[in-house]
């Protein structure tokens, strides 16, 4: 059928059906549910904390409701037990012949039906259709063949199909879908073909609404079947394409039809019978109108639930005859929200009737209507059944975003880094600057060795803090420095057990008992608490600060204030393009600018100057001269620094010489025909200049080119597309030459650290050049192809922020942790020399070290595991101090608490940072199907030993785990391990080092970006428009999008956008005179301009680097490029699709299960 087929019409999607507000469902007699917020999104997956949930039944999985539309894919996410996340199983062809349940009740017309379980548990079963089923109660788990009893509970209507068929074959199919395990009681049987669902209680699974209120009606626009995958994981069928889901809602019920009665089973779904078997009875009543026919309601997003059967209504169906379930449901009867017009498939319009190829119905059952078609290829899961990340993230922020994150106990999972929360210091260091892996972690290795979660920490030591929050303390303990442990060296934090009365103290790493020094004794109070507790940091709080002592710096001597040396690279490209112009009139203004202490009046920081090309020119700007003094170094095999005095000076007493230089500077080499540059030497005369000043501090390196002058550090081009897909291909990723290793430690050693800004026409060996950046704990920063007029904000913002940051030089971290675990592995960027100390010549507050711990003996669950991250840093004034931040968690021996206490976000983080070191040394390939590997083997251990048991066929997820797979996933097709032609080999060098050292917010929107529709904003309020998933189906052609992912912005304009919102936005009359060139939007006095500005403007400072703003026409050149980010969707390098990976992963689940 043509995609702008008009689907069902029926009340437009997103606005509130009755009976659906938000998240309030109508509970049995239509009253609102208690507890339960309001919510623009979509039904919500998975309890959270701070929603009731009544206890599921026995049996159930609450958890994940995603209805599915097509799968039969159950997944369940737990939470009070662990719940799965099902994706169920297949069905199981019918059995013959057996009616389809009639044990609910049928509702009466008008009630709503509301899920038993608590809002906050979606199960996942078979999605209702609109209407949310009930669930069992648990005790009465289905038997094969028998239909549940009664629980007096509506069942829902399922516009889908004739009830279910036996209990059994549901439960198959939906394996799991219903959400429980019991719904598998009886095995598959064999040659699961999809039957009509069995019979099985309302379950939850049906959620509709449950949690949030919206849910895209996927109904419509379903896409082709699913296959089915591994026997139960059908593959899912494109969802439509534009339905954000978050936005819209379904309807509860339709008004003015009374609901069938479906069975109470969950309602039917939306298998076909296998042909053959009889066709269970078709549905008692008309459908709802409003009712999508086929398709299960998109309620949640985040769960899989089986699809519900294709209804088969026994009365006439309004509208156009619904395809039948899986393939393609019929369009809802409503018509799309205005602007979400549902899409399918990448194209954009109404949402699809029947589809032309997929049979309008499973075999043997009938059409709606229509006459039966060939049999449908096999169906796809239905992409709006499985975990949808914004579902989660939107819950995250509805559950946990008002209420302070208080510190105070042990092993608390933090809210998600996309939920704006406070934190109150109460003795663990705050989420911003430490987040866990798990925050319940195994008792013993063998546990852990079991499950195989990673158990990693991903700490930023520097973290910014929003204003609202407090600083960490500075304490000063005179000349006798902090109190420590004797044996282990650990700092005094409030974990430390003060003893016989306060006169000693036992080490609550290493149980060592140590004198308190009589200058910091203090009595004890009944509880056996310092009385001076609340009055010291360092004993109450999580995160706090040491003025260090002498014995802390190098040589037994205070540091002096570092410097910030400006190296500028002005060969013929340099200054060709306007860069070394640009430069220097920034830099007149930004030295004013330099990082500096509170209580300053300006910053100690001195700065000095360097041009280079084949050689190097240094500048004396000693405040007495009146110009400055150019001396050129040309034996670049051994480099020196010419003058010692003059050199690096204060900005306020040589401003006016260096103000004249910088004048200069353009002027000297504004007719260069000197096209080579020289590379390391560069830094070997910044680093020099360092040294013979007795300071650490940062070089600032502006570079064009592949430095192939001859010099110490010469570089060829190896660039080798061909290598991609061969074991050779992780040579791209290692330096040419050790020499910058080499370079890179005595950097270090002197605390010189390097910070590369790269403006690059071609190759120019990234993986080569960035060995120095990366083991000082630089930064590098990327502009290909820089043009002025485009890249100029977004490089001189760089700038200045790279220049005013927060900066500790030449530090040294040590992570102690208590008996029983050990740090054992270490990702960042930073230089080792021995096993334990992280040293890094510079550290900023963007930059984070992953640090992976291992057990060397059991834990115990009583006392738990404590951290303790200590880092010693020279302040920008010059000031040694030590940062210490310090984490409890607790242990467990039982896997179910592992899982419960898991953070997917952290996860993502760390396994992303292990397999892009892992490019180093092993071929790609290897690497992705290691990475598989773990996540199955992680979700293999929960389904055996946590899950409750079902049949094979379904995939359970545990609750916080929900979004490993389609996060995964996104890793896997990331550029550094699966680019596509258009990625340079550069690209997959700089990427791979800027993840490295990434925080778990930034991973997140690299990997999964945000896409908000900006036509759906309101100019009125402060607050972001909701987001959608990443996936074409999502977008319509009258809509503006904007995607970003922290290094790129783009807006995408459909071809059907209403010309006044062109003309409000870009200032022109037509989309044909959009320019793609734009690197900024216009400023425009209209309410649709401001607020799209001040959205580009909020996402800009939330980042740690200016994104490239680029505008993306639909059907434009650039749209492939745009559409590599919608992640969910197939790319073009060959990663799969979200709906196909699942499948995929739940086919290595069952392989490891069998």
């Amino acid at each position: 059928m043509s995609v702008n087929q008009q689907a069902h019409t029926g009340p437009p999607y997103g606005q509130p059906q009755p009976g659906y507000q938000g998240y309030q469902q109508p509970g049995y007699g239509g009253q609102p549910l208690p507890g339960v917020p309001h919510s623009q999104y979509g039904t919500y997956n998975g309890p959270m904390p701070g929603y009731q949930q009544p206890v599921p039944p026995q049996g159930y999985f609450p958890s994940l409701g995603f209805p599915s539309k097509g799968s039969p894919v159950s997944l369940n996410s737990d939470t009070s037990s662990l719940a799965p996340n099902f994706i169920g199983s297949l069905r199981a062809p019918p059995t013959s012949g057996a009616p389809p349940p009639a044990s609910g009740a049928s509702l009466p017309s008008g009630h709503p039906v509301y899920s038993q379980f608590g809002q906050g548990d979606v199960q996942n079963g078979i999605p209702a259709s609109a209407a949310q089923m009930h669930r069992l109660p648990a005790s009465q788990p289905f038997l094969p063949g028998s239909a549940p009893t009664p629980v007096s509970q509506p069942s829902t209507f399922q516009q889908y199909g004739p009830p279910p068929a036996s209990a059994q074959q549901l439960s198959n199919q939906m394996a799991g879908m219903t959400i429980g395990s019991t719904s598998a009681s009886a095995p598959p049987p064999a040659g699961l073909g999809y039957g009509p669902p069995t019979s099985v209680s309302p379950v939850s699974g049906s959620f509709t609404a449950t949690g949030s209120g919206v849910y895209t009606p996927y109904t419509s626009s379903q896409g082709p079947p699913p296959t089915s995958v591994s026997q139960g994981l059908p593959l899912a069928q494109p969802p439509f394409s534009g339905q954000p889901i978050s936005t819209q809602r379904l309807p509860t019920q339709v008004p003015g039809f009374a609901p069938p009665p479906s069975s109470t089973g969950i309602g039917p779904s939306s298998y076909p019978p296998t042909t053959g078997a009889p066709r269970p009875s078709p549905m008692q009543g008309p459908p709802l109108p409003g009712q999508t026919v086929a398709g299960p309601p998109t309620s949640q997003p985040n769960h899989v639930s089986s699809p519900p059967p294709p209804s088969i209504m026994s009365g006439p169906h309004p509208g156009p005859p619904p395809m039948s379930g899986l393939h393609g449901p019929p369009p809802p009867t409503h018509p799309p929200q205005p602007g979400y017009q549902m899409q399918q498939n990448g194209s954009f319009g109404q949402a699809r009737g029947p589809q032309p190829n997929y049979g309008g119905a499973y075999p043997g059952t009938p059409n709606y209507g229509s006459q039966p078609g060939p049999p449908p290829p096999p169906k796809r899961l239905d992409p709006d059944s499985i975990p949808s990340p914004i579902q989660v993230i939107e819950d995250d922020r509805s559950n946990r975003g008002s209420e302070p994150f208080v510190t105070g106990v042990r092993g608390q999972v933090p809210p998600l880094v996309t939920t704006n929360f406070l934190v109150k210091d109460q003795g663990n260091a705050s989420p911003r600057y430490i987040r866990c892996t798990s925050y319940n972690i195994p008792c013993t290795s063998d546990m852990a060795k079991q499950s195989q979660v990673p158990l990693a920490a991903v700490i930023k030591p520097l973290a910014t803090l929003p204003p609202e929050e407090t600083l960490p303390y500075l304490v000063d303990h005179g000349e006798s420095g902090p109190v420590r442990c004797n044996r282990c060296k650990a700092y005094m934090c409030p974990f430390m057990q003060f003893i016989e009365g306060g006169r000693r103290f036992q080490c609550c790493f290493c149980s060592c008992v140590t004198e308190v020094p009589p200058h910091y004794f203090q009595h004890l109070d009944h509880t056996g608490k310092r009385v001076d507790f609340y009055d010291r940091p360092e004993l109450s709080l999580g995160s706090y600060e040491f003025l260090a002592t002498v014995d802390y710096c190098k040589n037994n001597k205070f540091p002096s204030p570092p410097a910030f040396v400006f190296m500028i690279d002005v060969s013929y490209n340099a200054v060709k393009s306007g860069l070394v112009r640009l430069i220097c009139e920034e830099l007149k203004s930004l030295l004013d600018y330099l990082p500096r202490e509170d209580d300053m009046e300006e910053s100690a920081i001195r700065v000095g100057f360097v041009t280079y090309n084949k050689v190097l020119h240094f500048y004396n700007v000693k405040s007495s001269l009146a110009q400055p003094q150019m001396m050129v170094v040309s034996d670049v095999a051994d480099m020196f620094v010419p003058l010692l005095d003059g050199f690096l000076v204060n900005v306020n007493e040589s401003r006016t010489v260096i103000a004249s230089l910088l004048d200069q500077i353009p002027e000297m080499f504004a007719d260069t025909r000197e096209t080579e540059t020289v590379f390391a030497p560069v830094i070997q005369a910044g680093l020099e200049a360092l040294k013979a000043a007795e300071c650490a501090g940062k070089l600032f390196i502006f570079h064009t080119s592949l430095p192939i002058a001859e010099a110490p550090g010469k570089l060829k081009n190896r660039d080798d597309k061909k290598l991609i897909n061969t074991d050779k291909e992780k040579t791209l990723f290692q330096p040419q030459t050790s020499f910058y290793n080499n370079l890179a430690k005595d950097c270090v050693a002197q605390g010189c650290c390097v910070d590369l800004f790269l403006f690059p026409n071609q190759y120019l060996d990234v993986a080569t050049l960035g060995v120095v950046t990366y083991q000082t704990g630089g930064s590098i920063y990327k502009y290909a192809y820089f043009q002025l007029e485009t890249d100029q904000d977004r490089f001189l913002n760089d700038l200045r922020r790279d220049v005013q940051k927060e900066v500790g030089f030449d530090a040294v971290m040590r992570v102690r942790t208590s008996t029983g675990i050990r740090a054992t592995d270490f990702f960042g960027a930073f230089y080792m020399s021995n096993t334990t100390d992280v040293e890094m010549a510079g550290l900023d507050c963007d930059k984070t070290i992953t640090v992976e711990f291992k057990h060397d003996d059991k834990l115990s669950e009583d006392s738990g595991a404590l951290l303790q991250c200590a880092l010693l840093y020279t302040s920008c004034a010059g000031q040694r101090r030590l940062r210490i931040h310090n984490l409890s968690l607790n242990c467990c021996t039982q896997l179910a608490d592992l899982y419960r206490n898991c953070e997917t976000d952290t996860l993502i983080n760390y396994l992303a940072k292990y397999a892009y070191r892992g490019v180093l040394n092993s071929p790609v390939k290897t690497v992705r199907d290691t990475l598989i590997n773990q996540c199955a083997q992680i979700l293999a251990c929960y389904r055996k030993n946590c899950a409750s048991p079902s049949s094979a066929g379904q995939l359970i997820l545990p609750e916080c785990m929900k979004l490993l797979p389609v996060y995964l996933n996104c890793v896997l097709k990331s550029d550094v391990l699966q680019p596509g032609p258009e990625v340079t080999t550069d690209d997959r060098a700089y990427i791979r080092q800027l993840v490295t050292s990434m925080d778990v917010a930034e991973t997140n929107v690299f990997f999964y970006p945000r896409l908000l529709p900006l036509t759906k904003a309101d100019v009125d309020s402060d607050s972001l428009p909701a987001a959608i998933r990443n996936s074409e189906e999502r977008l319509s052609k009258g809509d503006i999008y904007l995607l970003e992912n922290g290094l790129n912005i783009f807006v995408w304009v459909g071809v059907n956008v209403q010309q006044g919102l062109i003309q409000n936005l870009f200032g022109v009359s037509s989309f044909s005179q959009i320019s793609n060139a734009l690197s900024t939007l216009p400023v425009l006095e209209n309410p649709f301009s401001k607020k799209v500005r001040s959205i580009v403007d909020m996402l800009q400072v939330q980042r740690s680097r200016y994104m490239k703003l680029i505008i993306v026409k639909q059907e434009d050149k650039l749209e492939m490029l745009f559409k590599h980010f919608l992640v969910e969707d197939k790319s073009l390098s060959g990663g799969a699709s979200y709906v196909d990976f699942l499948c995929h992963m739940h086919k290595e689940i069952r392989q490891l299960l069998s």
